[in-house]
């Protein structure tokens, strides 16, 4: 079995300091490492989709970096819109896989599993967008990954979501380029995807997409194209993809992120508890 843990929305701000006037996503964080580490099968590694900071600047990737530190897995890093990519390079340098050129675009091999991350950002805007030259990497990319299964990681999703705010900034080109892409192979299992703050999953391109929820506050559940632009704090969590190497399949899963009373046994002698 491979897993692999995702991660999403951050959101980290320098020490002190509150995301929207009121929010410290730091301990959500914190806690959301600590709920990792605590799992009963560790993953292989952890795949952070997106808006790692509230504003991309060096002092939130230091506390970022300080936060991220007791995960003891490789972590594999993309960049959301409210990230800058060179801050972000310059934060981790070791991390080879994003240094070079314009995106932050990688392939790498996870156990039985092909990550293929790809870049969605545009500088400077909330919206996101594929062009010419990252789908051409991609088509290359999967082309030279035949025969394993594969995961495509990626910030903005490629589908709506029927909450209309998020939809005026998801991805705004190359959807449909996407969607013609992926239904050419039949091994990827899954794309990944963060920016909404809550569990999604669509049928796409002859596979599945979703996103996951974020460590600290949730977008809002609204489907009104014209609902607020609001946040809420229910419960925080991230996504386990678990490849199920006998069935070749790819079993995803929703984590709770904290403590909770349990487990209890459901039974005692082999009798259900009365």
């Amino acid at each position: 079995m491979t897993i692999i843990a995702q991660l999403t929305d951050l959101h980290i701000r320098e020490p002190q300091k509150l995301a929207y006037g009121r929010l410290d996503t730091a301990p959500y964080l914190r806690t959301c490492v600590e709920s990792v580490l605590a799992l009963r099968q560790q993953p292989d590694a952890v795949v952070l989709t997106g808006d790692l900071t509230d504003f991309g600047r060096p002092a939130e990737y230091a506390h970022l970096r300080a936060l991220l530190a007791p995960l003891d897995m490789p972590v594999y890093f993309l960049p959301g819109n409210h990230d800058d990519r060179q801050n972000l390079r310059a934060a981790f340098p070791e991390h080879d896989y994003m240094q070079n050129g314009e995106f932050i675009q990688y392939a790498v091999d996870i156990g039985e599993l092909r990550l293929v991350a790809l870049d969605t950002v545009i500088p400077q805007q909330s919206g996101g967008e594929l062009c010419k030259a990252r789908l051409q990497w991609l088509q290359e990319t999967l082309e030279a990954s035949e025969g394993q299964p594969v995961v495509i990681a990626m910030h903005h999703p490629p589908f709506r979501t029927l909450i209309g705010h998020m939809d005026k900034i998801g991805l705004q080109t190359g959807s449909n380029e996407l969607a013609a892409i992926v239904s050419q192979y039949n091994n990827i299992e899954r794309i990944i995807c963060g920016h909404l703050h809550r569990v999604i999953d669509v049928r796409f391109g002859g596979t599945i997409a979703s996103t996951a929820p974020a460590p600290a506050h949730q977008v809002t559940l609204d489907l009104d194209d014209n609902a607020e632009s609001t946040w809420i704090l229910e419960p925080p969590g991230f996504r386990l993809h678990a490849w199920d190497a006998q069935n070749r399949v790819l079993v995803s899963h929703l984590a709770a992120s904290g403590k909770f009373e349990g487990p209890y046994l459901f039974h005692e002698d082999g009798v259900l508890i009365d």
